[in-house]
């Protein structure tokens, strides 16, 4: 019995020692290489695109104020309305004023009729001196008498001149055409020079778009637009409303402040909308998006492609012998899924956009093309 129990523990020895023969002669295969999906780098025709918040301001903005005092006795518009300039908003109580008006008046007739008895008497004593009638000391006195007389006349008629000036002012008029906001005063209470303003006009077409650039966002833009011929391209400012619509019309930029902010290093910049239908709104914020207005052949690649470490961005790709490659390259503007590469990368490179962290610079690959899913 017990030389059946050997005999069967060096036979299952003898069959161990066997199979480790046999697989010390025939090592395990090595792992196949990772497959990654590529797409090449191509050109295709894109324009360039900032985007920035922004405010709309209106290009003229008046206060009126009420330069005399007096009882408001009419308001001549409704609130919101639009109104023209000269047109007549606001009436002050005119009596007083008018009054004064008729005082000054009265006071320049008067000022005058003894500037003429000065004259006269004047005239008079300038004969009667040439015979010695009159001594020279009473010519002397006439004619002072004369000068203070015409004095009298240039005063009374600047009070003439203010008095009508202060009755003019009774007729608050729009300065500017516009849209006029609520009423501070209504009929019947008191205003003046101290007062608050009245209400508030606000010009409503053209508007402004107002918006912060930082240097080197201005920078580029300005390297963007160079062309090859030495000139530039040109760009249209479109505007989102708060709704995410565009609106309808595009704006002319017309105006970049030659001061930087140092609190913040941006630049402000402006540009004109028109606004026929009263659609902006003073004060109100809108996105804005400088774009190019012509397409232009430009490198991209797709955005799942793109890693970025400290160093910046980069791409893999992958060369003929199938290897991973890294590629240092410098981003330009997004273009919906795609990424505009202005440096760092050649047109035809193999980029990985599927499997990109399961690869590494050096490591072999089985690259096929990658075709992205399409919208259903």
């Amino acid at each position: 019995m017990a030389f059946r129990l050997f005999a069967s523990v060096a036979a299952l020895a003898l069959l161990l020692g066997a199979c480790n023969e046999r697989q010390a002669s025939h090592p395990p295969s090595a792992p196949p290489p990772p497959a990654v999906g590529v797409m090449a780098a191509a050109k295709k025709g894109v324009t360039w695109t900032y985007s920035f918040v922004g405010r709309i301001k209106a290009p003229e903005s008046v206060s009126l104020m009420a330069r005399v005092q007096g009882f408001l006795e009419k308001v001549q518009f409704t609130e919101g309305q639009d109104v023209k300039a000269g047109e007549v908003l606001y009436q002050i109580e005119k009596v007083q004023y008018q009054a004064q008006v008729d005082q000054a008046e009265a006071n320049v007739a008067s000022a005058k009729a003894a500037e003429l008895n000065a004259q006269l008497t004047y005239n008079r004593s300038l004969d009667l001196v040439k015979t010695q009638a009159v001594s020279q000391a009473t010519l002397d006195s006439n004619r002072a008498g004369l000068d203070m007389a015409h004095a009298q006349v240039l005063q009374n008629e600047a009070a003439l001149t203010q008095a009508k000036e202060n009755l003019r002012y009774t007729d608050v008029i729009a300065p500017i055409a516009g849209r006029i906001g609520r009423t501070t005063y209504t009929q019947g209470n008191l205003v003046g020079p101290t007062s608050s303003p009245l209400a508030t006009i606000v010009s409503q077409d053209p508007m402004y778009v107002l918006f912060q650039v930082s240097v080197r966002q201005l920078e580029e833009i300005r390297d963007q637009r160079k062309q090859e011929d030495g000139g530039q391209s040109k760009i249209s400012i479109v505007v989102r409303l708060p709704t995410g619509k565009e609106y309808a019309h595009a704006g002319v930029w017309n105006y970049t402040d030659p001061q930087v902010d140092q609190q913040t290093d941006t630049v402000t910049m402006r540009a004109t909308l028109p606004n026929p239908e009263r659609r902006l709104i003073d004060g109100e914020f809108v996105s804005v998006e400088i774009r190019e207005r012509r397409e232009q052949p430009r490198l991209v690649v797709p955005q799942a492609a793109v890693q970025v470490d400290q160093a910046g961005s980069y791409v893999l790709v992958v060369d003929k012998d199938n290897k991973v490659q890294q590629r240092r390259i410098r981003l330009g503007t997004q273009q919906g899924a795609d990424f505009v590469v202005d440096s760092g990368l050649e047109e035809g490179e193999n980029v990985i956009v599927d499997g990109v962290l399961k690869v590494r610079p050096g490591l072999t690959v089985t690259a096929t093309p990658f075709a992205p899913a399409s919208g259903g």
